[in-house]
C-alpha cells in the first residue's frame, strides 16, 4: 500500500479548513499545511489535524507556494488539495481502494475537479486535475496564477472526485498579482 501526504497551502481560511480537513484526514497519512500569512485563526485550526505547519511568505507566486509544500511532503505519493475543497464519503472509498490498489509505476494520478454544482448539488461542470503525484519524481508547479502542476510519465485518470466548494471569492487577488 502507497503512502499519502497532503500538501495544502492556506491563507485565512478558518471558515472552511476543517470542513476539508475533515473530509480527508482518514485516508492521508501526513497532513502539510504551508500557511502564507494567516491573520485569522487558520493555524490553530490546523493544528487540530496536524503539527506539520509550516510558514511560507507571500510572494505573489502560487507555483512558488506549492512547490514549497512540495517539499515538506515525507509520503510515497502527495495528494494536494485547496481549503475550500472537500473530498465527499465516495470520493474517499475511492481513494482508499486507489490508495490500497495502485501501483508504484504511476507516476500522477489525475481526478475529476468538480467546480460548479445546480441546485440540486449535482456537478454541472468539471475538469480534470493531476491531484495525486509520486513524491519523489520532484514534479514542479508553474505560473504565478491559475499554477499548473507539470507532470509526466505514467498517468491514469481516475473518477475519483474533488468538490471544488468556495464560501466566497476574491477576484481582486488574481488581478493584482497579474498587474
Amino acid at each position: 500500500m502507497i503512502t499519502i501526504s497532503l500538501c495544502m497551502i492556506v491563507k485565512n481560511e478558518e471558515t472552511v479548513l476543517a470542513r476539508c480537513l475533515e473530509s480527508i484526514k482518514d485516508v492521508v497519512d501526513e497532513i502539510n499545511i504551508i500557511d502564507t500569512g494567516s491573520t485569522d485563526t487558520t493555524k490553530s485550526i490546523a493544528a487540530k489535524y496536524t503539527s506539520r505547519i509550516f510558514d511560507f511568505k507571500w510572494i505573489n507566486h502560487f507555483a512558488a507556494a506549492r512547490n514549497f509544500s512540495f517539499q515538506q511532503a515525507t509520503k510515497d505519493y502527495i495528494l494536494w488539495l485547496d481549503a475550500d475543497d472537500v473530498v465527499t464519503v465516495e470520493g474517499r472509498d475511492k481513494l482508499q481502494h486507489l490508495k490500497s490498489t495502485l501501483s508504484p509505476t504511476v507516476d500522477a494520478v489525475s481526478m475529476n475537479y468538480h467546480i460548479s454544482f445546480d441546485e440540486q448539488g449535482n456537478a454541472v461542470h468539471t475538469l480534470r486535475r493531476n491531484r495525486l503525484v509520486k513524491r519523489h519524481r520532484q514534479f514542479q508547479w508553474i505560473g504565478a496564477v491559475h499554477e499548473f502542476l507539470a507532470v509526466d510519465g505514467t498517468i491514469i485518470h481516475s473518477d475519483i472526485a474533488i468538490n471544488h466548494q468556495p464560501l466566497s471569492h476574491d477576484a481582486l487577488r488574481n488581478l493584482a498579482i497579474y498587474e
